[in-house]
């Protein structure tokens, strides 16, 4: 069955082509598996909740006509501006278009939120770019931008809220420009396209623009919600969509809601953060965290941006999932908002979920995997300036920055044949980590910190869940020891300055190379103890037990001073210096401009397999693909082939270095 929806529709119809829906939500109230929803161009503004699931044979599909023709909105317009004096405008919403949830007294906040500013749920935006809250009408008078915020004309757009009995009352700084005459909205909804069951899966979303809705804070004990999501169900496809100016996030794949163990820390505060995270992983295979019922979404080829927390948020509910195509940017730039939880993507538990081929910038972090992201592949991505820019610092209660940031997992955990160009490349308080075939202008970092606490005098170990291999039920604890990382084939080259104050305990290290690998013990080393014929002796071989993961480092690439490995055998480095590598537009698309391929001259290594990288230590697993089968790394980042032996970096050849990235 074709279901029909258009907003220029002249009256309210039955769904036929003849007399169309005028709302998305009478489609979905009614679409069953096998149905498509096709959606005339227009702005929807409402809340789109799907009660029916399709099945794996036969989905529910929603498509937008024209791509980005059909905007499905959480904002209504408001007119009626009266000014208060200089630039400063007043209007009056009576709380009834709010229905339960106001947005102007829900707040911004919950566990692992930092910032001493707790915000509003709710948004101004002029123009279809959000305003920025304040604190007082006084500081909203002034109309000083925050020195953090990452864009300095934007962040002069100010607005303020109180309520007055049964109204929200809204001041807005615009600047001088006048609001009657120019686009100004609020977000009055929460989600503008989310099952709130979950279990509604197998269901497509095709083609729509998704914008400003009044999201919520989304930490990981916690239900998580988005612009739109699947909550906590199997089979999305939200594909050739664009997602932006969500308060929070954009697109959710977790999670489900737990009454007992929601929010915890922040209602209740008698357990360690940490160990709420464990409650919730091994609460969630009571809640069906399975497989069979859980995950497998696709995310392809969308645009996510102008979102304050994250574009992409997930805890459990995103476990495999593919992630490919999309062109993420510009995510938690006004730094309104500071907590734990802020990156263009951000999972907790990726298990086996794939990254690959997105263009990746402008980010406070580019991908977070925290916890767990055993079996997830981060490959042929383009990642830069993931960096607040020159002069901007990170506001309080806000995280650092980087373009890659693996927390606290077990692995097997694969980043390969991205370029990588943020001052910050991979940080990594975590072990199990293979980096092969890229280029990184950035540093490792957290090596060996970022983990445990100091408490009570004592070390506090931050134990974490490590899988079945494949699968989410639990297999095991474990604290993380360090090590157990693989770095081959890659090219570093010092492209920032370096600051000798900075170690790579530190979360801003800015040396680039593997030199902070050098606390590592090699495999001949590690494996000493525990050879063959030496004496089984339990509490004699503690201190093996417990100590450093031993590390593989060959055929790597050095540039401009970067660090070499101190016990790497097959390496090339350039002691000269003078390599460039910028990245440029040409004809509307980014491109490398670079010399460096001229000084790698004929240096060549093997071709690196699943094999050959073994198994990462806690779960026993393979670095292999999802379904188990072997992963030959003889393609670069455009999946061109590259023969029987590899150069260093993404690029099978040098001449691929030219074309076009994204």
């Amino acid at each position: 069955m074709i279901y029909y929806v258009d907003i220029q529709a002249g009256r309210e119809g039955n769904g036929s082509k003849e007399t169309p829906f005028r709302r998305i939500n009478d489609a979905a109230r009614i679409a069953m598996p096998g149905d498509e929803i096709l959606v005339a161009p227009g702005i929807y503004r409402e809340y789109v909740n799907p009660i029916h699931a399709g099945t794996e044979e036969q989905r529910i599909t929603y498509r937008s006509i024209i791509p980005r023709g059909a905007i499905i909105t959480g904002a209504e317009e408001v007119t009626g501006w009266k000014k208060v004096r200089g630039t400063v405008w007043t209007a009056r919403v009576n709380n009834s278009i709010f229905g339960a949830w106001n947005p102007y007294t829900e707040l911004v906040c919950g566990d692992w939120y930092f910032a001493e500013n707790v915000r509003h749920t709710g948004s101004v935006y002029l123009n279809d770019r959000a305003m920025y809250e304040t604190n007082s009408l006084k500081e909203c008078t002034a109309g000083k931008p925050d020195p953090c915020a990452w864009d300095q004309e934007e962040a002069k757009y100010l607005w303020y809220t109180e309520q007055d009995g049964d109204e929200t009352v809204l001041y807005a700084n615009f600047q001088g420009k006048d609001p009657n005459t120019e686009k100004v909205e609020i977000s009055v909804r929460r989600n503008v396209f989310m099952p709130d069951q979950t279990g509604i899966g197998y269901i497509t979303v095709s083609g729509f623009v998704l914008t400003k809705a009044a999201t919520t804070w989304a930490p990981p004990a916690a239900y998580q919600d988005g612009l739109i999501g699947p909550h906590w169900s199997r089979g999305w496809i939200i594909e050739d969509c664009e997602v932006c100016n969500s308060r929070c996030c954009g697109i959710s794949l977790g999670k489900y809601l737990d009454p007992e163990n929601d929010m915890y820390f922040y209602h209740k505060r008698v357990k360690s953060p940490t160990q709420m995270e464990r409650d919730a992983v091994c609460r969630g295979q009571y809640h069906g965290w399975l497989k069979e019922k859980v995950g497998s979404h696709i995310i392809r080829r969308c645009e996510v941006h102008h979102c304050e927390q994250t574009g992409i948020v997930g805890r459990m509910g995103g476990v495999f999932s593919i992630i490919e195509d999309c062109h993420i940017h510009h995510v938690c730039n006004s730094q309104q908002l500071g907590g734990a939880e802020t990156a263009g993507i951000k999972l907790h538990a990726a298990i086996d979920v794939t990254i690959r081929r997105n263009h990746i910038h402008n980010c406070i972090m580019g991908v977070w995997l925290d916890w767990e992201a055993q079996g997830a592949r981060i490959s042929q991505n383009l990642m830069y300036d993931n960096f607040p820019p020159e002069g901007r610092g990170h506001a309080q209660g806000a995280m650092f920055s980087t373009d890659i940031f693996i927390e606290v997992g077990h692995g097997p955990t694969l980043i390969d044949n991205n370029i990588l160009m943020s001052p910050v490349g991979v940080t990594i308080p975590s072990e199990g980590i293979a980096c092969v075939h890229n280029l990184m202008l950035g540093a490792f970092s957290l090596i060996n910190s970022g983990v445990d606490s100091i408490v009570n005098g004592q070390r506090e170990p931050r134990y974490t869940p490590y899988h079945i291999r494949h699968r989410t039920e639990v297999a095991g604890f474990m604290t993380i020891l360090h090590g157990d990382d693989r770095i081959y084939n890659n090219i570093f080259v010092q492209a920032g300055p370096v600051n000798p104050d900075k170690k790579p305990t530190d979360a801003d290290y800015c040396t680039v190379g593997t030199a902070p690998f050098d606390i590592f013990p090699t495999w001949e080393e590690w494996r000493e103890p525990f050879r063959e014929g030496a004496e089984p002796n339990m509490r004699g071989l503690a201190e093996a037990h417990f100590g450093h993961l031993p590390v593989w480092v060959d055929g790597n690439a050095y540039f401009n001073g970067a660090t070499v490995y101190h016990k790497e055998n097959h390496y090339y480095e350039d002691k000269k210096g003078g390599v460039k590598v910028a990245l440029i537009e040409k004809n509307g698309k980014p491109v490398l401009k670079t010399n460096l391929y001229s000084k790698l001259k004929n240096f060549k290594d093997q071709i690196i397999t699943s094999d050959f990288l073994g198994n990462a230590f806690e779960p026993e697993q393979r670095f292999e693909n999802p379904d188990g089968t072997e992963i030959v790394f003889n393609r670069d980042y455009f999946g061109n082939p590259r023969g029987l032996e590899a150069i260093p970096g993404p690029f099978a050849a040098a001449e691929e270095s030219t074309k076009p990235l994204w």
